[in-house]
Order: structure tokens, then C-alpha cells, then sequence
């Protein structure tokens, strides 16, 4: 890990790709100041995503929460959640790598069926 970075923070060949795809244009952002510290603001929306707490609860470190929740409503509007994961999925085509994720439900045994039910219908 890069000295510095929090762990899950964007490394720096994954910023490179990444900041290409914020919209940093006046038309595209809307009215205020121009974004300065985006790197900060994805890691600060991650580690959100990541931990599942509330908004509030975003470390200083990343910056001001109810920046880092407008960026990341403004960003869900403009489709570049979207744009950054069609980004790396081909990136990850192209270099030959693929990830694939997989969840075990276990089903409780009374959501299996009826009493004297069999599993296949007939």
C-alpha cells in the first residue's frame, strides 16, 4: 500500500483513469466552485459505501460530509457511477482479468415449502 493512502483509497493508476470521467466543466457541474479535491471526495463516498454508515459519519479526513453526499447525488444524476463501471470492466477485459462474485443464501427450512410438499411440481 502507498504510504498515505487509507486502505481502500484510490491508488494512483486507478485515479489516473478515474479523473477523466468527472464531469469538471462548468456546464457539465452545475453552479459553484470548481471541484479541487475529487480524488478525496471518491475515497470519502467509498469508504461510506463500504463502512454503511450515515452520511454524517464520513471522516473529516475526506472532507465536509454534505459535500461528499451532494457529489455523490450529483454524480448518481450525471451517470458517472455508470461511465466508471462500464471504464473498468473493459479495462479488466483488456488485461485479462475478470472478477466474479458470488453470495450463498441459505434458505430458512420453512421457506423450502409446504408440510409433505416435494421440491418438483408435476
Amino acid at each position: 500500500m502507498e504510504a498515505g493512502l487509507s486502505w481502500g483509497a484510490l491508488s494512483e493508476p486507478e485515479w489516473r483513469v478515474l479523473r477523466g470521467l468527472l464531469p469538471i466543466y462548468a456546464k457539465d457541474r452545475g453552479c459553484g466552485r470548481r471541484p479541487e479535491q475529487n480524488r478525496s471526495i471518491i475515497n470519502g463516498i467509498l469508504w461510506r459505501l463500504r463502512c454503511g454508515t450515515p452520511w454524517r459519519g464520513v471522516p473529516p479526513k475526506y472532507g465536509n460530509w454534505n459535500t461528499i453526499y451532494r457529489r455523490f447525488r450529483r454524480w448518481s444524476e450525471a451517470g458517472v457511477w455508470e461511465a466508471f463501471s462500464v471504464t473498468l470492466a473493459e479495462i479488466m477485459v483488456e488485461s485479462g482479468h475478470y472478477s466474479i462474485d458470488s453470495i450463498t443464501v441459505r434458505v430458512h427450512v420453512s421457506a423450502a415449502g409446504g408440510k409433505g410438499e416435494s421440491s418438483t411440481r408435476s
